[in-house]
């Protein structure tokens, strides 16, 4: 949280404690008015039954005034906060059990008179609702995760006992060898990249920040991937400004290789890619293209949730954790990510970095043009 965030949360604090001091003062003057009124009421009603008025008609007078007022308060706070209280209680007891779905109604009597306390309701509903949620993905990731792993294990399991069990032709053991590596190389990548999305999802504050060229490891980051692109004869087009970037170079180099990544997966034979990166006005942007199949429109606004595949039958090999963490880690460097596709011609990436950390967060949602939220 920035300085001026800082300053502006204690502004707020101090003044909510204004205004309650302001509301407990006028309580307290109001029901020493009360009492006072009470009091001199009955030494009156007193004196007036009984032919005058003396001491013990005014302690009278004030002892009945003071039983009076106090039932009231009584009442009134035992209505209005004691009650609402003793049901954020049992609320709270829930919660702590792992009941996560506790939810408190308010009535007119907590919204319209204790303004804190309508704030503490709300605020508890609103964790709740978030506690919800998260165990809501806990147990969805855990199911994807395990189903993930489910069958590329099965693969290695079945292909080695072939191995082991023999009688097998060269050039099979050559092709089941080749399938427990990559279903191996696989179980790895996925291993690393749920590592490193939770490690980054844990924290808001990134260390080991230096001043590197983003514009070479653009090219370092597509010419890691030399075998695979060539493999396809697909032909590899980058513009790239000069451009520096201060942030964590390695956190930042795992947003190109998926990128990169999926580009070179989803594009076919003799298809073509395009990289461009453009400085201008404190503004770097990255975009990444491809001719391939596209991104159906259904698909769009999931292709940043955890294990999602847009492909259901897993025809192409992939885990769907890469553009999870390509969302995370550009938000955590300030960053947007955006996708325009078209079926059967291809998808477009743009990463939109910011040399100034201080901008706006509000992101601009274009006609046909997908923006995840941070």
């Amino acid at each position: 949280m920035s300085e001026k965030n800082t300053k502006k949360s204690k502004k707020k604090r101090q003044r909510r404690t204004t205004r309650l001091t302001f509301k407990l003062t006028l309580v307290v003057l109001i029901v020493i008015a009360i009492s006072e009124a009470l009091t001199f009421t009955g030494a009156i009603v007193i004196g007036f039954l009984g032919g005058g008025t003396n001491d013990t008609t005014t302690m009278i007078a004030s002892i009945s005034a003071s039983i009076v007022i106090g039932g009231l308060l009584s009442i009134i706070a035992g209505n209005i906060v004691l009650h609402p209280l003793t049901e954020l209680i049992k609320a709270t007891k829930k919660v702590i059990q792992g009941d996560y779905t506790a939810h408190l109604e308010m009535s007119w009597k907590e919204k319209y008179t204790v303004a804190e306390l309508n704030q503490l309701i709300s605020m508890f509903n609103e964790m709740t609702e978030e506690l919800s949620r998260t165990e809501m993905f806990r147990k969805d990731f855990i199911a994807n995760f395990s189903h993930e792993f489910k069958t590329p294990l099965a693969s290695i399991c079945g292909f080695a006992r072939q191995l082991h069990e023999g009688n097998l032709t060269p050039e099979q053991q050559k092709e089941f060898s080749k399938i427990i590596l990559d279903e191996a190389q696989y179980l790895s990548i996925m291993s690393s990249n749920t590592l490193l999305l939770t490690s980054i999802e844990n924290r808001d504050i990134v260390s080991d920040k230096t001043s590197f060229s983003l514009d070479e490891q653009l090219r370092s980051s597509m010419l890691h991937l030399e075998p695979r692109w060539s493999e396809k004869n697909i032909e590899i087009d980058m513009e790239l400004d000069e451009v520096d970037f201060f942030w964590n170079e390695l956190l930042l180099s795992h947003v190109w290789n998926n990128l990169f990544d999926n580009a070179v997966k989803f594009t076919p034979e003799n298809g073509k890619i395009s990289v461009s990166c453009r400085q201008g006005g404190g503004v770097i942007t990255v975009r990444v293209r491809d001719n391939g199949e596209g991104i159906p429109n259904e698909a769009l606004p999931h292709i940043f949730e955890k294990f999602y595949q847009s492909d259901a039958s897993h025809a192409t090999k992939g885990n769907g954790l890469g553009l999870p963490l390509v969302k995370r880690i550009l938000s955590l460097c300030g960053g947007q990510i955006s996708v325009h596709s078209t079926l059967g011609m291809g998808t477009e990436f743009t990463v939109t970095l910011y040399q100034d950390m201080n901008r706006p967060t509000d992101m601009l949602k274009e006609k046909h043009l997908y923006v995840p939220e941070n």
